[in-house]
Formats: C-alpha cells, structure tokens, sequence
C-alpha cells in the first residue's frame, strides 16, 4: 500500500474544523481507502451507500445519526441525495458534536443541492489517483503510462494493468453514469469519450465535434460537463486581459488520468506511446495534473492569443502572477511566445517544465525546471 500522508493530514485538519468534510474524486482513486484509514484514529461509523443493508439501515436516516457518536462517514453520498438535507438539520442543532466525512464520485454540480444545502457546513477535499510525490520518480515513465488509479498502477503485469483500464472503462459508463441518472447510451459517450482523447489538450470546439457525431452543441457540451463532473476531464478555462490582441476564449480539454487516456488511444507499452503521434499532448496533461496536485491553486487558467502567443498555465498566489509552459523536449528553449506572455500578463516567474533531471535559468524571468522538481514551483511562488 502506497502511504498518501498528505491527503491523510488535509482531510484530519478538515474533520477538525469543519462539522462535514467532502472528500470527492473519481471512483477508485483511493476514496475509500483513505477514509477507513482515518476511521482507524478515532470512534466513527461507516456506511457505503451502494450496500443494500446499509441502504437499510438508513430508511430512517435522521433517528439512526442522532443515535451515533464520534465521526460519521457516508460512501457514495450521490447516491442518496436526500441525506444533504437532514445532515444540514443536524449539523445546525444546539450541541450536536458529530463530524460527518462523506465520499462522492460527482462534483456538487452533478449531484442536485450539495452546495444549496450545505452551504457555509462543508470542507471539499479532492482526491486523485497517485501522483509523483507519493510514488517516487523513478517509477515516472511507469505512472505516466499507466495513471495514478491504484489498481492500474499497482497492477502485476502492462496487460493486467490494461484489462483493469479496460473494465473501468466500461463499467463506468454502463454503471456510474446511469446511476446518476443521466441516461446517454454507452456506446454513444464511448465514442464522445474516445474523440476527446484525440483531442486532448486541444482547444474545445463543440460545433466541430457535435458535427462529428451528428449531435447539436448543446448535446456535446452536456457530454462534456459530465465527465468533467465525474473526474475524468479537466477544463482549463480561458484568461482574458484588456488587450488589444484577440484572445481565445474556449477551455482546454484534458483527460485527467494518462492511463484512461492510453486505453482509449489504444496504446499499450511504453514504445507505443514514444511513437504515438500524440506522445507530447499525453506527456504534457500528465504533467499538469502533477504541478496542480502541489500548487492546489484556488483557480487555473491558460492564456492565448489568435496570434499565435499562449500560455499552458496561469495562477496567481500571495497577489502575484506565475506562469507555466510544459515541454516535451530534452532542452526546452525559449520562445518569443514566452516572452509576449511575460509582458503582457505581468508574470513575476514563468517555468518551463520539461522531462529531463537539470534546472537552469533560460532568461532573468524564465527558468527550465525537470516535473521531478515542480516543488520549487510551490516554493518560489508563495516565499
């Protein structure tokens, strides 16, 4: 079992402060895990919402709870989303000393009155599969190919590893996604699924891809909401300034995990993806969810001009702007790019972040720095 004692810290510091803490994610990344770890430091109760007999047990939630001490913790709360009312009642009661930990596998915006109801009552937390710090780097050329899905990652062999992809995969859209009860044929959300991993780290264009399917834009970009909102994608959303330059203004599109990405583009070894045609768009959405899972930003965003001038990521800490560019090369270099995206967004560093093992400095403001080493990011930008 890989040790993941940072997450374990942020969710103890959350029950302490706050009567509810979310921990959410997508379906196994770890969720469970870490939560019956906690529940071993202290008096608590577990149910996992998918059990009949917890379900049971629950018939009467709110004079089961008034029973119970200590912490409380509910697996898979979307799929009773009554609960957020009553946990709202009590968690408001005078003297009422219960913590509540409970575990989802869909953002508030896919499970109707999270935020309604337990505004101003709630920590979030997310979790993700393994990332770089927690495994080592020395194993990153495995994580990259596999992702950071316990069950992938840790698998025995490249093709056990494959198959479990290959299951989550289906079970996720023949199970999960109606279980939310959102009702999109599985064949038709594989396919949305598989034409974004050929998008990924692409410009979103929803008329071109609703063309593609013979969909309307409003039907894509539902599709697309909903994998954002169950962890498989990320959208990096646009930043604008008061330019004269055109800028875009439509997110990016990544899939979060390198390994569900590799399964969908049918690439199963390290050879294959070193020879893909799309090895530096894998490589650099690998590397971003690395930076991010340090960073932890409030928000992200990526700037570009029709212009020609971009930059992968903005984010801002301590009242100051930071930039970062991925390469996918031996000895990134500056580029003009860079430079306009410096001066233009007033960044007071920018990171090149590239796979090699040597940081330099490439001009006063920019500095290569290895993925290995994105912790100087978080250094330098909060010191």
């Amino acid at each position: 079992m890989i040790s993941r004692p940072g997450f374990e810290h942020a969710v103890h510091t959350a029950i302490n402060r706050s009567p509810i803490t979310a921990l959410l994610g997508p379906r196994q990344c770890g969720k469970t895990t870490l939560a019956r770890q906690i529940a071993e430091t202290r008096e608590s109760h577990y149910f996992d919402l998918e059990a009949p007999s917890d379900q049971r047990r629950l018939q009467n939630p709110e004079l089961l709870l008034e029973s119970l001490h200590g912490l409380i913790i509910l697996d898979e709360i979307q799929q009773m989303p009554g609960l957020f009312d009553i946990l709202r009642v009590m968690v408001d009661r005078p003297g009422h000393a219960c913590r509540y930990l409970i575990l989802g596998s869909a953002s508030p915006d896919l499970v109707k009155g999270v935020a309604e109801s337990l505004a101003g009552r709630v920590e979030f937390i997310e979790l993700a599969g393994f990332d770089l710090s927690e495994v080592g780097g020395d194993v990153a050329q495995k994580l990259w190919l596999r992702g950071g899905f316990p069950r992938s990652f840790l698998a025995r062999s490249e093709d056990d590893s494959l198959a479990w992809r290959e299951g989550f995969v289906r079970t996720f859209l023949e199970r999960d996604i109606p279980q939310l009860g959102i009702t999109i044929p599985a064949v038709q959300m594989r396919r949305f699924w598989t034409m974004l991993a050929h998008l990924h780290g692409q410009t979103w264009n929803g008329s071109e891809l609703g063309r593609a399917m013979g969909l309307t834009d409003k039907t894509v970009r539902s599709y697309l909401d909903i994998l954002t909102g169950t962890y498989m994608l990320r959208q990096v959303q646009p930043w604008h300034e008061n330019l004269s330059k055109r800028q875009v203004k439509s997110p990016k599109v990544y899939l979060r995990d390198s390994g569900l990405l590799h399964r969908l583009l049918d690439i199963d070894t390290g050879h294959a993806l070193h020879g893909h045609p799309r090895v530096g768009a894998s490589w650099e959405g690998f590397a971003i969810e690395q930076v991010l899972s340090r960073i932890r930003p409030a928000e992200v965003y990526f700037w570009g001009t029709h212009g020609g001038a971009e930059l992968d990521l903005l984010f801002f800490s301590s009242g100051k702007r930071f930039g970062v560019e991925f390469k996918f090369s031996d000895a990134p270099r500056v580029t003009r790019s860079m430079h306009v995206a410096v001066e233009d967004l007033s960044l007071e560093r920018l990171w090149i972040v590239y796979p090699g093992s040597e940081k330099y400095p490439v001009s006063e403001q920019i500095a290569a720095l290895p993925l290995q080493q994105v912790d100087c990011i978080v250094q330098e930008s909060r010191g």
